[in-house]
């Protein structure tokens, strides 16, 4: 399936609940109230959903929120989808708190790699940015997931009050084998009101580290990522920077949120409504036909970019727990 552009679609971001246990100023703050249960779509629907994504050539799927793990029966889902004829790989994204007692059922599953959101190494910092007093248990995770066979990844937003943090987070690739990412701050949702350094600034600060630092052409992901080595580093590091370097030429993503929007673009608040069609108690066949013709509607308005450094253009004001990150 290709988009107006060219570009093949291939990969599609899944948000199971818009919940967390934690409260990332830039994400989910307090103020923000939980979707109601019933206009969350149930596993059965989100299923319904890949099957028809897989049939027009999707394959690469990540299972995000909120927080993906406070959702109950996600490992069956996981294990599911995973099994699902056509599906190359699955992927979560998690803020580590629950992930070490779950590690073992989705090794068990077949998971086929596990992102923890991480923004520092300091405890103190830690409760202040995300409400939570949870380091360790993160820690804790990242050993788990680096003793697996599980591919992992650190993902960490900067922003002006943790970007002294860089060398620390940055250690983590040091003593263990994963890749630890650096992410610009993007300006959705209360993200607009935060900045933080861009790419050029963290790799000055690790190349004072690592001075071997280089970049690398491995595709470590589904993702945008760019990533180096050092032979300092068992890991990698890596760099999602959308603000400074677009990277839209190669986009190859599609959103589905925890309410059944299909979304083009994180940028823009355009999005095709899967739910009424899912809950209308159309025959399966008949259901089938018609999300297809949703699919290649989304496909046909994904833009050519998004607009982050134009922030008056940007037309989605939701919250990322909301989105799908």
């Amino acid at each position: 399936m290709k988009d107006p552009w060219g570009r093949v679609i291939n990969y599609l971001r899944i948000s199971v609940t818009d919940r967390c246990n934690m409260r990332c100023r830039y994400c989910m703050p307090m103020a923000v109230p939980d979707i109601c249960h019933e206009e969350i779509l149930t596993y059965e629907e989100f299923l319904s959903v890949c099957r028809v994504a897989v049939s027009l050539g999707i394959d690469r799927f990540k299972i995000t929120g909120g927080e993906p793990l406070v959702r109950k029966g996600i490992v069956p889902f996981i294990a599911t989808l995973k099994a699902m004829p056509g599906v190359n790989n699955v992927t979560l994204t998690t803020n580590g708190i629950y992930l070490k007692q779950i590690l073992p059922d989705l090794e068990a599953v077949g998971i086929d790699g596990v992102n923890i959101s991480l923004d520092t190494m300091e405890a103190g910092q830690f409760q202040d940015i995300t409400g939570v007093d949870g380091l360790y248990q993160v820690k804790d995770a990242i050993a788990a997931c680096a003793a697996s066979r599980i591919h992992t990844k650190i993902n960490t937003v900067l922003m002006e009050e943790n970007k002294d943090q860089i060398s620390a987070l940055a250690e983590i690739a040091a003593y263990y084998p994963v890749d630890v990412r650096f992410i610009e701050v993007m300006p959705i949702g209360v993200g607009r009101n935060y900045a933080g350094p861009a790419e050029h600034d963290m790799l000055q600060c690790l190349m004072r580290q690592y001075p071997d630092l280089h970049r690398i052409n491995e595709k470590r992901g589904n993702g945008p990522a760019v990533y180096f080595k050092s032979r300092l580093l068992n890991g990698r590091i890596g760099f999602i920077a959308a603000n400074t370097h677009r990277f839209c030429i190669d986009c190859n993503r599609m959103r589905l949120t925890s309410t059944g929007q299909l979304k083009p673009c994180l940028c823009y608040d355009t999005a095709v409504e899967l739910k009424p069609l899912l809950r209308a108690g159309t025959d399966f066949l008949d259901l089938e036909e018609m999300l297809v013709r949703m699919f290649t509607m989304a496909v046909s308005i994904k833009p050519k970019e998004h607009c982050f450094t134009e922030k008056n253009k940007i037309t989605e004001y939701k919250t990322m727990n909301r989105i799908g990150g």
